[in-house]
Formats: C-alpha cells, structure tokens, sequence
C-alpha cells in the first residue's frame, strides 16, 4: 500500500501541475457578461478569503441578487468604509469594467504598498460590480438591445415601454429638472422617488450605516467628467469647495497617466441638471465625498468603447479614484494634512482661481 502511494505521487503532482497551468486567468481588458463576472465574485473570495467577502444586499425587479465585494482586513473594530458602484446604466459596459480592474489593484498591492495596506486596514471597500443587472443582461441579449439604459421593471398600466432610469430615482429633489416623465424617455424617474428595488437596496444599505462612508463614488460613461453635487442648479453642497479641491486633484492624477482631460464641476455647470441621482443622495444622506465619474470616450465611440480602450480607461481612473480615497483617508486618519489642503483651496477661491482656469 505504501508503494502504491509512492508509485501514485508523480501522477497526482502532474496532475495539480495540469490544473495550475490550464486554470484561464480572467481577463481584465474585455468586457464581460453578467454569469462571468458572478463567477469572478465568486472566485476571489476562494483566492482571498481572508480579505473579501460577499454582500448580498437586494433583489432586482426580475428578483436576482444584487452582491457587493466588500474588501478589507478584519481588525475586529467597526471600520470607516468606501463605496464604489458600476453599471446602473445598462449600456455603459465600461463602468463594471473598472469596478472589477479597481477590485484587482487593491488585492494585487495591499500586501506590497504600504498606503494600500494601511487604508485596507483602518477602511472597507464596498464595491457593487454591476448595480442594473437586469438591464446589464439585456443589454447583452443582442445588437437591438445593446444601447439600453435602464432597468427592466414595467412602466406605469397605461404606458407599453418598460424601464425606470435608475440615476432618476433617488430621493434627491426628485423629479423636478433632467426628467421626463414620458415612461419611455431614456430619463423616465419612476412614479415616485425610490419605487425601484435597486435604488431602494442601495438606500437600505447605505442608509442603515452611513456614518461610516467617508466617500461614494459611481461610475459612469461617457464625457471624461469627474461630477460634484448638486445636479439641481438652485443648491449647492456645503463642501462645495473641498468636493472641487479634490476633484481637480483627481483630474491631474488621471492626465498624468495617458494625458487625457477630465473637467470637474456640478452636473449643471459641465454637462446639464438632474435630479434624482445616488450621487445627491449620498451627499443628503451626509456621506462628504460624493463623485460621478464619467469615463471615456467624449463621444467618438460613446457607449461602445472598443475594448482595446479598456486598458487605458481603467488605469488613468484608477489614479483618479486612488487620489479621492486617499484624500478621504488620511483626513479621517491624519487630518491636519487634508485640513490645510482645504484651507489653500479656499485662498485660491478668494483669488478667483476656479475650476475653469485650473483646468
């Protein structure tokens, strides 16, 4: 019996060898469905058990799970936290893209940088790849439905076109600018602030807890546009100033990457009001840091970025959204640094330097 093992052993190492060798690296430079990017989920939390977990916290209309990846080490103390969501618009393939690229860089240097480390250590990452998965799989059911938006739920009994604009939806001076009310415009609000469930699993969640986010970002296209509350031009947010400080530090840590220009400004200010979206939300609910990001293009492929932008795309976001966390960090954790930042970027105000003119 022993020689058996001996005899067996060769056999068994070929065989892991095998395995290791033929296990299919998951590519991050192509787009993915939603059944590939589920089993990517699933898959990191068996590589990194001891640093990511699966969330699930809601259902969408066609009653599938909405999952976040929440990343952090566990220190057994309640933790400041940071939230990132992709894909609440259907067609804006690139958006989950980055959320699993973003996903990729945190597990690839946390044990490496030493920044990384101590954020993942004193912070959760609380990452939702793709939010509108309904409409992420119709969107992938054929070249007629690529371009779709919003999500699957029906409109209103006299009314034939299904879809509620999820970015709409929020109770964040809904339905008053940036709406139609028509149910089968693209920016249809829904029949009242939070009638659609993924809209309301992101409220419950981020509502039951929102003390400990420093920063919601959400992740969009197309424009290369970094947004700040609020999309109503009659309101403006308390941190105004800190929010176009950071922004524009973002804005120059994305050029330095591929020197691409991304504008910085409330939605009305850089591209046209809205109402209704998680962005506002985030910043009523007192979450400080609040950001849309629109990535590439500014409109010579829009919707249907070629993958060979993929790449690209993420890696100067990627700087981007590192700087915005970063700046969240170390004022939550060394704040007299951030502290004098915000002092300076008042000054500057007072000296009639504006985003425009920075930019």
């Amino acid at each position: 019996m022993l020689l058996w093992r001996y005899d067996a052993l060769p056999l068994l190492l070929m065989s892991l060898m095998y395995f290791v060798c033929n296990r299919v690296e998951y590519d991050y430079y192509k787009y993915h469905p939603m059944s590939e990017i589920t089993s990517w989920m699933e898959q990191l939390v068996k590589d990194h058990p001891d640093v990511v977990t699966i969330v699930k916290y809601g259902k969408t209309y066609e009653n599938k799970d909405i999952s976040l990846l929440k990343i952090g080490l566990n220190t057994g103390k309640e933790k400041k936290a940071i939230w990132m969501d992709c894909g609440i618009h259907a067609r804006e393939w690139i958006a989950p893209a980055f959320c699993q690229y973003f996903v990729r860089q945190i597990l690839q240097t946390y044990k490496t940088d030493a920044k990384m480390e101590a954020m993942v250590k004193n912070m959760d990452f609380y990452v939702t790849p793709v939010l509108n998965i309904d409409g992420y799989i119709y969107s992938w059911a054929s070249n007629t439905t690529r371009l779709w938006r919003k999500n699957r739920s029906p409109g209103p009994s006299d009314c034939g076109c299904n879809g509620t604009d999820l970015n709409r939806n929020f109770d964040a001076n809904w339905g008053t600018v940036g709406v139609s009310f028509n149910c089968c415009s693209q920016t249809y609000p829904g029949s009242k602030p939070m009638s659609e469930p993924e809209a309301r699993s992101v409220a419950d969640f981020l509502g039951s807890r929102k003390d400990s986010f420093l920063c919601f970002l959400t992740i969009h296209s197309y424009g290369q546009l970094l947004l700040v509350p609020y999309g109503h031009p009659n309101y403006t947010a308390p941190n105004y100033d800190e929010l176009m400080m950071v922004g524009l530090g973002a804005a120059e840590a994305i050029w330095k990457v591929h020197g691409k220009n991304y504008t910085v400004g409330t939605s009305p200010d850089v591209l046209y009001a809205n109402s209704g979206s998680s962005r506002d939300w985030a910043r009523l609910q007192g979450i400080p840091l609040t950001y849309t990001f629109e990535l590439r293009d500014k409109g010579t492929y829009g919707f249907e970025l070629p993958e060979d932008q993929i790449q690209p795309t993420c890696e100067e976001a990627y700087s981007g959204a590192l700087h915005i966390i970063t700046y969240a960090h170390d004022k939550t954790f060394s704040g007299a640094v951030a502290t004098s930042a915000v002092t300076l970027w008042t000054v500057l105000l007072a000296a009639g330097v504006t985003g425009a003119t920075l930019m």
